[in-house]
């Protein structure tokens, strides 16, 4: 996507975003493994479910000159149901 010019510019450089994202991946891995409080994956259970609401526009409610193809947000809509499925069972079943 980078090299085809479809992410922003307006927020920086995309290869400092890839960088904080690693850094809030490693956060979360570390939280959940290491701190066994179910509020931590409750917490992000809510706060990445926020995402939602930006892929299914960009699947079901995309304009005619839109750039990505829906089948990426459809691809991401599913991802991130998993994600959420097994965020779930870590808040609740701990």
């Amino acid at each position: 996507m980078m090299r085809r010019g479809l992410l922003p510019t307006r927020f920086g450089p995309p290869f400092l975003w890839l960088v904080i994202a690693a850094a809030v991946a490693a956060f979360v891995v570390y939280g959940l493994l290491k701190w066994r409080n179910p509020w931590f994956p409750r917490i992000v259970w809510l706060v990445h479910g926020l995402r939602l609401p930006a892929l299914i526009n960009g699947a079901f409610f995309a304009a005619a000159d839109a750039r990505v193809v829906p089948a990426f947000y459809l691809t991401a809509i599913v991802v991130v149901v998993i994600n959420l499925w097994m965020l779930a069972r870590a808040g609740w079943d701990l």
